[in-house]
């Protein structure tokens, strides 16, 4: 039986369809230059799992208080916009009017504390990941902070594809160890970032503490607690910087994401110490046929992330295979859908 936690928690979710022709005919007026952004189709193909998003959020979180759906404006035509639990939010109800249209995830993830309505607890998904068993809000919450874990681990570079990412992170933690000591985290929150919940994790953060700064922290492609007073914070302290990423229509590598966010609660000691085990995981399109099936289909599975990574992949055969794992999983209507 899940214990129900007082406190309100809403869940956000960011979807575009990107085959939406009114959508590509806005992004196209500006995708001409291509120099120093990410622009490729796998950014915004819909593999046409969305439905069973909404199902496992209603049949393994029953709990959550509201349903962001943040969208450029388009609605899918199965879902029910009268469910009560749902709040559409158009990219123009929150994002300040002189960065839209954007078409990158980065500016509309940094404003979303702007979205009325909004609870001080809140959960981030991105929509290729999936909630796949009964989860509590402890999961994501205790004691009104986000539960979360100590993630320092050295920085490493793709040794392939076009490094967004790495320029993002990278920039991510220059504002970390511009704002933050980190001999000073470390001595505020000695038991969050040495904890008998991280197992053999501890040592590699022994080992890191010999470093002056912050080397480097992990990324888990998965859903991320957040409170929205760490994104008011930052916006004070860091203005210039998240305008600058705000103000780019596509992924660019002078950006910050998310994610600065999430390091920044966890410098500040903003969390609950949760063990960095079965916190879910990724896989991408291409593994459907392999151990994504079996993670999907498993008791034991928390949170699971698709990503669409490979342009070159038998898109149609895939998002087929997909579907046919999640009506196994999920094949029960949810009241999201009309």
């Amino acid at each position: 039986m899940i214990k129900v936690n007082d406190n309100k928690i809403d869940f956000v979710i960011m979807w575009v369809d990107g085959s939406d022709r009114e959508w590509l005919k806005e992004k196209n007026k500006y995708s001409e230059e291509k120099t120093n952004i990410d622009d490729a189709i796998n950014r915004y193909r819909d593999i046409g799992t969305l439905k069973y998003w909404f199902r496992g959020v209603e049949k393994y979180t029953p709990w959550v208080n509201k349903i962001h759906f943040v969208t450029w404006g388009h609605i899918p035509d199965w879902l029910n916009v009268d469910n009560p639990k749902l709040n559409i939010v158009n990219h123009k109800d929150f994002i300040p009017e002189k960065y839209l249209p954007t078409f990158s995830a980065n500016p509309i993830e940094l404003n979303l504390h702007r979205i009325k309505g909004l609870a001080e607890q809140f959960v981030l998904f991105n929509d290729d990941m999936f909630i796949l068993n009964e989860l509590s809000p402890e999961y994501f919450f205790k004691d009104n902070l986000p539960c979360d874990y100590w993630k320092e681990n050295p920085f490493e570079t793709e040794k392939e594809g076009s490094n967004f990412f790495d320029h993002i992170i990278l920039n991510d933690l220059f504002v970390i160890n511009k704002n933050f000591d980190k001999r000073e985290v470390i001595k505020k929150n000695l038991g969050k970032v040495f904890n008998v919940k991280y197992g053999r994790s501890n040592v590699r953060f022994l080992m890191l503490n010999r470093w002056k700064y912050f080397t480097g922290f992990i990324c888990p492609h998965t859903a991320n607690p957040y409170l929205k007073s760490s994104y008011k914070d930052i916006w004070d302290k860091e203005y210039e910087i998240l305008d600058n990423a705000c103000s780019h229509k596509f992924r660019h590598i002078l950006d910050v994401n998310q994610w600065v966010i999430n390091w920044w609660q966890m410098c500040q000691g903003n969390f609950s110490v949760k063990s960095n085990k079965n916190v879910g995981k990724y896989f991408t399109l291409k593994n459907y046929e392999g151990d994504l099936k079996d993670y999907i289909l498993s008791d034991d599975s928390t949170i699971v992330c698709i990503n669409d990574t490979d342009k070159d992949i038998d898109f149609e055969k895939a998002k087929k295979g997909i579907i046919e794992i999640f009506e196994k999983k999920l094949s029960e209507k949810s009241s999201f859908e009309k």
